[in-house]
């Protein structure tokens, strides 16, 4: 068969059956072949970013892997943010892009770029193939590596003529890469010493991390901090590793993470550290986290291993086959004074992460509203990056794995879109809210297309306070209120709404929200809802830039 053929079964051997992709010249006859394989699902979009973004949540909600597909040149360098939000956050994505014909490769085609080059970085392995008769086995290759151990993006690159040469639909059966070894061995004897460690703290503590969700492995966390009586905290992409209700759960930690499991992150005598990547964000300033104490990490990338922290007892493996060995170790105890102590810092501080008790519309009144009015649905929550995500994070009670879909260590503004697309498709049952900054909708908001032709029920809360919020609220902290660039004046979103077809609404009290958000979630398509908060409002508590989680600040007067 032609090397587009053989493309499209070797997705549908993986059991693939969605892409996100934009069509363009040099794959142009791979297009040519879908109409033939209509076990996959093509879904068009508007901007290959988004087609990158669509299939990362795709894989968050579903544990599947994403794909997306795009020409090459531009189609390709449109791809690079997606992949590299893929790469930092572990998602398991499939990356395709076409190029020009072998005999042009290297002389400047028409839409020539080194893709494979320019990929290298953001990728967990890159393939240039120019032989139809390397395909499958480099599908089988690519989705495996992208699948196992610590999950992340994978690129495949395919100049034109590849995809009408003829070649024979080679399968391997097995995968044996000799550069590339997943370690399934449990370390008794590393384990064992975690356990001992463990065992003998008084003060002990689990972060959660994103790979606790991964590795579908919440139910052996809350037996692990269950049996030990160990107190948990998560990182931002672990929130939902624990049911926000269980009593041992202690909310997430970081720079916008609770004052409480902030200052019990500084005073444990033990760190349980689970599938994290102990990073800036969530611990702040290494150097001073917390001197006394000792660091159980365990991670299945080694290289994670005293990359920012230096660990007492480093172990290698996935949570799954780990956790319970560690639960079988570890001892029944009881740490009642300490998870008092941490009580007590909660109730002392609980107004630290409240909800305004104002007449002005806040952004933690609206994501609370939208959190309780779908207490009776499969709620699915996908978010931008800034302000509003750090208050989502903080009210909207995420208490499932796969329920919150955010951009954790790249950060990227324009997620919340096309991301929300991706989410949908991979769980159409599923009510999808995705909320949005005024700023970041505006950057990929070109997906509403996208969304009216897939029929999709989508329902986008925006939070527009005319301003790019986390800036502004930088700049009035830490830079003497010289507000630069970061006022910004607003289309009117409900012709916006209008122009694509869908609903718009727009709330501009408080006693519109929960009205607003009960029509909408009524209404079966998508809707726009257009919420006019308060412009000025500050994300507390807060880690400055630089300090350590034991200087987490309440409130401006603080700094």
């Amino acid at each position: 068969m032609i090397g587009a053929d053989i493309v499209l079964e070797s997705l549908k051997k993986a059991n693939i059956d969605t892409i996100f992709g934009y069509p363009g010249g040099v794959v142009l006859p791979l297009y040519d072949r879908f109409p033939f394989h209509k076990e996959i699902r093509h879904i068009l979009v508007r901007h290959e970013q988004a087609a990158g973004h669509a299939a990362d949540a795709y894989a968050r909600v579903s544990g599947k892997i994403g794909v997306a597909l795009a020409t090459s040149g531009p189609g390709a360098t449109n791809l690079v943010t997606s992949v590299q939000n893929a790469m930092m956050d572990s998602v398991p994505t499939l990356f395709i892009t076409g190029n020009v014909a072998r005999n042009l490769i290297g002389k400047d085609g028409f839409q020539e770029a080194d893709a494979t080059g320019i990929f290298m970085p953001t990728v967990k392995h890159n393939y240039l193939v120019t032989n139809a008769n390397d395909l499958a086995p480099t599908f089988a290759e690519a989705i495996y590596i992208a699948t196992t151990g610590r999950p992340g993006p994978v690129h495949i690159d395919i100049p034109k003529d590849v995809f009408l040469e003829d070649a024979e639909f080679n399968w391997p059966k097995t995968i044996n890469l000799r550069g590339y070894k997943i370690n399934d061995e449990v370390d008794s004897e590393q384990l064992a010493e975690a356990a001992e460690l463990i065992n003998a703290s008084e003060k002990p503590i689990i972060f959660a991390g994103h790979g606790v969700i991964i590795s579908n492995t919440s139910n052996l966390l809350k037996k692990l901090c269950e049996k030990g009586d160990i107190p948990v905290i998560t990182t931002l992409l672990g929130i939902g590793s624990m049911p926000t209700d269980h009593p041992l759960h202690y909310g997430w930690m970081g720079m916008h993470g609770s004052y409480h499991a902030n200052i019990a992150a500084s005073n444990a005598d033990t760190i349980i550290a689970l599938g994290m990547r102990m990073d800036d964000r969530a611990l702040g300033r290494f150097a001073d986290l917390n001197h006394n104490a000792k660091i159980v990490h365990i991670d299945v990338d080694p290289a994670e291993h005293d990359k920012n922290l230096k660990a007492t007892v480093p172990v290698v493996g996935n949570l799954s086959t780990t956790l319970p060995s560690l639960i079988n170790n570890i001892e029944e105890t009881n740490h009642a004074d300490w998870i008092q102590w941490i009580e007590k810092i909660k109730s002392e501080h609980a107004d630290s992460m409240s909800i305004p008790n104002t007449d002005k519309l806040s952004v933690q009144y609206v994501v609370n509203s939208i959190a309780k009015e779908n207490k009776k649905n499969e709620l699915v929550v996908v978010t931008g990056v800034g302000q509003h995500q750090m208050w989502a994070a903080q009210h909207m009670n995420i208490s499932k794995p796969r329920q919150l879909i955010t951009s954790g260590g790249l950060g990227t503004m324009g997620f919340e879109v096309p991301a929300a697309l991706g989410a949908q498709v991979a769980n159409p049952n599923a009510k999808v809210w995705s909320i949005c900054g005024d700023g970041g909708f505006q950057m990929t908001f070109q997906e509403l297309a996208t969304i009216v032709d897939e029929k999709l029920p989508i329902k986008f809360a925006i939070i527009n306070n005319g301003y790019l919020g986390m800036v502004r609220q930088w700049q009035e902290l830490f830079y003497k209120e010289n507000l630069v660039d970061v006022n910004m004046s607003q289309p009117n979103f409900m012709k916006i709404a209008e122009a694509y077809g869908i609903t718009g609404i727009e709330v501009t009290k408080k006693e519109q929200v929960s009205k607003a958000i009960i029509q909408a979630n009524k209404i079966e398509g998508p809707v726009l809802i257009d919420f006019k908060v308060e412009s000025e409002g500050n994300v507390w508590p807060m880690v400055p830039a630089g300090a350590s989680l034991s200087e987490t600040v309440e409130s401006a007067k603080e700094l």
